[in-house]
């Protein structure tokens, strides 16, 4: 397998699950469609398994590795601003398509399978509350990705202003999270066979028959993503950044790849992580920061188009029209309450959230909720984007993004590297391109 690009496994993976998904139902192999599910739910069960003590070790040694950097505040602060700038304006991306497609505009409620409210929704109070754990234990055993950041920037934080009798802290909290990466990057190359059980498992369970009655909100949010993706963010990479948008998609597309697949922001930042910082030059200890941070609130297809459209497809189900300040409404609750949906598959959290600020029902989505995979992963590889989009943007501004690096083809990797921060590493530049490695995974 070493011999074939990792990229080409996973569209390998991708069409092999298209395909086996497609047998399964359409000749109701039942062995072959319960394999597919068994892979597939096995591959996420990896994945989760090891999302909270990653979540906790990236974001402590985030807090930790931006101590070595003299303009720490100032990346901060225009990180934080990146990400609520491209959220507004996916946001308006969603509420300008579903204004233009009306994707509820003759839908009607007997037509689709209705399952009504859901267990639990979002809730202004529910999202303030939801942040500080009640219990350390609970928080990490529930993978409450919300409640463990939080935990881990409040020690971070407090590691930092101890000072010099935390740096053992830090020493051991580095290298758990080396080897947190080290075993993630195993499943990560079974990510090929985990696609094809993924994506197998989607077209046997819910098949394409699912989606005609809800063919124009599912189109929205797929052209509403492509939008962002193939026009949005070009325009922001040539703009701001001045870097090749055509360059900038190749090196991200394994990782893109297994966004889409893995439906799961947490368990692509790894990749995510290589690819900004040793495909696209960005200084590693701003990275280390960006990275999980933005893969725990960065979501622009889950928070922001989807959202959106389906707020207004809602509204339009339920005859409820929407209103100029409702908008506006959805604009803040997408740009604020982005880091409910927590870097997790699925975007029920922020929908629930959004109709509840709306006065809209709930009810509405039970509707949405038997597509839902296959609109999880176009938002979920949007999610992504955004977050390796950032990064380079804001390093450009800081003189931390290595040129030579951005412009070189892109490097086959093969194993995981060290993503500790270099301690001397303290001016705003980019470290110079890392050792070429051989091998064949991106």
């Amino acid at each position: 397998m070493k011999s074939i690009p990792f990229s080409v496994q996973l569209f390998i993976g991708l069409f092999a699950g298209l395909a086996l998904g497609w047998v399964a139902r359409q000749w109701a192999v039942g062995w072959l469609g319960e394999s597919l599910i068994t892979v597939g739910g096995l591959f996420v069960q990896l994945l989760f398994l090891i999302v909270p003590l990653l979540v906790f070790t990236a974001i402590v040694a985030a807090v930790g590795n931006l101590r070595n950097l003299t303009n720490a505040g100032r990346l901060v602060g225009k990180t934080l601003l990146w990400f609520m700038a491209t959220a507004l304006i996916a946001v308006g991306v969603g509420i300008t398509l579903g204004l233009v497609v009306n994707p509820g505009d003759g839908v009607h409620l007997s037509a689709i399978d209705n399952e009504g409210a859901p267990d639990s929704s979002g809730s202004w109070l529910d999202f303030l509350t939801g942040i500080v754990p009640s219990n350390i234990v609970e928080a990490f055993a529930e993978v409450n990705v919300l409640q463990i950041v939080f935990l881990a920037i409040i020690i971070g934080a407090a590691a930092v202003k101890v000072g010099d009798k935390a740096e053992a802290f830090f020493s051991f909290n580095t290298s758990l999270l080396e080897i947190t990466q080290k075993a993630l990057w195993w499943i990560i190359r079974l990510a090929p066979i985990g696609t094809a059980g993924l994506i197998g498992r989607a077209v046997y369970s819910y098949g394409w028959d699912l989606l005609a009655p809800l063919a124009k909100f599912s189109a929205s949010i797929y052209i509403g993503c492509f939008i962002v993706l193939l026009v949005i963010y070009p325009i922001v990479l040539r703009g701001f950044a001045k870097v090749s948008p055509l360059t900038w998609l190749r090196k991200a597309w394994p990782a893109l790849q297994l966004a889409f697949a893995s439906r799961s922001s947490v368990g692509t930042m790894p990749l995510a992580q290589r690819t900004v910082t040793e495909r696209m030059g960005v200084n590693r200890n701003y990275a280390a920061f960006a990275s999980p941070f933005g893969a725990t609130t960065k979501m622009d297809g889950c928070a922001a188009i989807y959202p959106a459209i389906a707020a207004i497809f809602i509204a339009e189900v339920y005859g409820m029209p929407l209103g100029v300040a409702d908008y506006v409404l959805i604009a803040f609750v997408s740009v604020i309450g982005s880091a409910a949906t927590a870097g997790l598959t699925g975007a029920t959290v922020m929908l629930t959230l959004t109709l509840s600020t709306l006065g809209l029902p709930l009810e509405g989505v039970g509707l949405l909720l038997a597509i839902d995979p296959i609109l999880d992963m176009i938002r979920t590889a949007t999610n992504v984007a955004g977050q390796m989009v950032v990064p380079v943007v804001v390093a450009k501004s800081e003189d931390m993004l290595d040129r030579t690096v951005f412009n070189a083809p892109p490097q086959p990797l093969d194993e995981v590297p060290s993503f500790a921060a270099d301690e001397d590493d303290s001016q705003a530049e980019a470290e110079p391109p890392a050792d070429e490695l051989v091998g064949a995974k991106s």
